[in-house]
């Protein structure tokens, strides 16, 4: 069976997917109402929400504050261990390499991202850091409910465009 389709309670894995990216699309919404980037990030381990992030490098003044970050760290805690074997991490964005990193690093199973990111993705869009040899190789499902995604990055900032000009 492809694992896209394979049926977890009752639904497609598809319909999962879109699920928790709505999640993340909701904390990347929550994130851009503070003035932040609007990223989000969730974090599910055997149909269990185990992690969130979204974006808080301006308001935590941090370069560390990335939604993928954020959402790994509280896994780990909530999971009792830094090895996320199992887990999957949905983000609104394409990771970053310092993200693809740390998902790497955190042995997650399997990333499912929706825009991507031409200037900074790791994951397909500059370059793939999961193809690099590595220890782990992550799986990865690009574009889901990609065009929301992008919709709000492009929302954000064409108000934060507009906002520079006033």
């Amino acid at each position: 069976m492809n694992p896209k389709t394979k049926p977890v309670c009752g639904l497609p894995a598809a319909n999962w997917d879109s699920f928790y990216m709505g999640f993340a699309l909701y904390l990347a919404h929550e994130a851009a109402l503070i003035g932040e980037v609007p990223v989000g990030a969730v974090a599910v381990c055997r149909g269990r929400i185990v992690g969130i992030g979204r974006n808080c490098r301006e308001t935590a003044k941090t370069a560390l504050g990335h939604a993928e970050l954020e959402a790994i760290a509280k896994a780990c805690k909530t999971m009792g261990g830094w090895r996320l074997l199992g887990c999957d991490l949905y983000v609104t964005l394409e990771p970053c390499p310092m993200c693809a990193g740390a998902i790497v690093n955190a042995r997650i199973r399997r990333v499912i991202f929706g825009a991507e990111d031409p200037k900074a993705g790791a994951c397909g869009s500059v370059f793939s850091l999961f193809e690099y040899p590595l220890n782990h190789r992550p799986l990865l499902t690009p574009g889901v409910l990609g065009e929301e995604c992008a919709q709000e990055l492009r929302h954000f900032f064409s108000r934060l465009r507009a906002s520079r000009k006033q």
